[in-house]
């Protein structure tokens, strides 16, 4: 029996064709996009110093990929869960935002500030590690466009295929390289460092902590886990950080940090 011309197979197989070429990212697209319904995508590498690269992007929404470069490159990215799978090291295979997530994410300044501007509604990854010090993210999402979340079929399609898509990615940019080691402790000393340069705003490292955390969209009862503190002494924190920074909500926080993020 043939198969079907355009059907997922035959995408796959030029895909693996085009492994070694700048057209892989597309093809490696077409095959996912044959293989369950998509939106978007946007294909990062993630390293230890210095900012992302970005790998392939394709949307139907405009505002997908809108203010990729202006805020998610310069800093943002930063306080994003995928990333955080980047600095935590995770196995290849497939993970989803809302699995990932902080226990606060969707209710902090990044999501309100840059996350719901995308319109993407729900979005899936599949991470693979090519390199030392090296994560290649083929993120997928759902978007305005459609206006609807993967159904639980599309996931458990995804989580099926993807030792072959993580494969695919290794294959391909297993010539990516990074140097230097990221640390949330230099992370944390940066941002101490640069508000007393910007603002002369002096940070405890334990305050530049919280702050960093609750940017991130971590609950009080999160950040105390996370930091082996009782939720009561996080929000002591939480007070002397907002009292040194004169402010009074989470969004002048974002506000302020944002651009001190910035490589």
């Amino acid at each position: 029996m043939e198969r079907p011309e355009g059907s997922a197979e035959d995408h796959l197989g030029r895909a693996i064709t085009a492994l070694g070429s700048e057209d892989f990212a597309a093809a490696l697209y077409e095959w996912l996009s044959h293989s369950y319904d998509i939106d978007n995508t946007t294909m990062l590498a993630y390293f230890q110093a210095r900012k992302p690269q970005v790998l392939f992007t394709q949307s139907r929404e405009p505002k997908v990929h809108e203010r990729l470069e202006e805020d998610y490159l310069s800093g943002a990215y930063l306080l994003d869960p995928f990333h955080d799978l980047h600095v935590r090291r995770v196995p290849a295979g497939l993970y989803r935002l809302r699995d990932i997530a902080p226990d606060a994410f969707l209710r902090n300044e990044y999501f309100a500030a840059y996350y719901r501007r995308t319109t993407l509604i729900d979005e899936i990854a599949y991470v693979a590690n090519p390199a030392e010090g090296v994560s290649v993210h083929v993120c997928l999402g759902r978007d305005a466009s459609s206006a609807r979340s993967f159904s639980q079929r599309d996931v458990e399609f995804a989580q099926k295929i993807a030792p072959i898509a993580c494969a695919l990615c290794e294959k391909q940019w297993g010539g990516l390289s990074s140097s230097g080691d990221y640390t949330d402790a230099a992370l944390t000393e940066r941002l101490i460092h640069a508000l007393l340069d910007e603002h002369r705003i002096s940070l405890s490292p334990r305050q530049a902590e919280v702050a960093l955390l609750i940017l991130r969209g971590h609950s009080t009862v999160s950040i105390a886990l996370r930091l082996d503190l009782s939720p009561q002494t996080v929000k002591v924190f939480r007070k002397q950080l907002y009292r040194k920074c004169g402010i009074s909500s989470q969004g002048e926080l974002f506000s302020l940090i944002l651009p001190l993020l910035a490589d």
